[in-house]
């Protein structure tokens, strides 16, 4: 296996839990269009686009919406949400996320963000990480939503990088794919059972290290 020299991290269940301003934002919307969304239909949200999850929830709903109206609930999805991440703070930062990328820097590896959200840099300022990252590749500058690998090549691009030298952290089946697509070592951050696609799957970075991550890729 060719050595990995480059990073390349999901931003939402990876290095943040925003999942839960996502839902109650999401739901909110689904609750104006007169249905609900469970955690469960949810899920079917990770990883993908801000339109993208709109169309989701209005399958989901059975609700048709001309484009116009699309673009106006998922800005005011997009409002309520931003809201909300005015409450995070660094200690929203998932365990062992800081300290695993710090590890990373020490050692010469290049680190790279690739989400499909708008808002990526924005987060990142609340919580204190912007300048961990030598590239950001977010949804203000890929064109094709995961599964397609777009987010991914960009960011090897970036970092000056093959493919194959990168390994990505994705938390989504989306973006398992994404990164699998791109041909890249791809870690799943989170179940196995979910993430059966994924070359590795750990439960987190609280008791993950560049050791460990070198053990994986040998």
């Amino acid at each position: 296996m060719p050595s990995i020299n480059a990073c390349l991290f999901d931003l939402d269940g990876v290095i943040v839990d925003t999942a839960k301003y996502h839902y109650i934002a999401w739901r909110r919307l689904a609750n104006d269009l007169g249905f609900d969304l469970t955690l469960e239909q949810n899920e079917r949200l990770k990883g993908v686009s801000r339109i993208e999850s709109l169309e989701i929830i209005l399958t989901i709903g059975g609700v048709h919406l001309t484009d116009e109206e699309k673009a106006e609930h998922a800005a005011e999805k997009n409002v309520r949400y931003l809201e909300l991440c005015q409450q995070m703070t660094p200690e929203d930062t998932l365990p062992g996320v800081r300290t695993f990328i710090d590890e990373l820097k020490a050692t010469g590896m290049r680190v790279g963000l690739g989400s499909a959200s708008k808002n990526a840099k924005v987060i990142l300022e609340r919580i204190g990480m912007l300048e961990y990252f030598d590239t950001i590749v977010d949804g203000n500058r890929v064109t094709k939503g995961k599964p397609d690998p777009q987010v991914f090549l960009l960011g090897a691009e970036d970092l000056n990088t093959s493919p194959e030298n990168c390994v990505v952290f994705e938390d989504a089946v989306a973006g398992i794919q994404s990164a699998r697509s791109a041909g890249m070592l791809a870690i799943g951050v989170g179940e196995k059972s979910v993430l059966t696609e994924a070359d590795f799957v750990i439960e987190g970075f609280a008791n993950f290290r560049v050791h460990d991550l070198i053990e994986l890729s040998i």
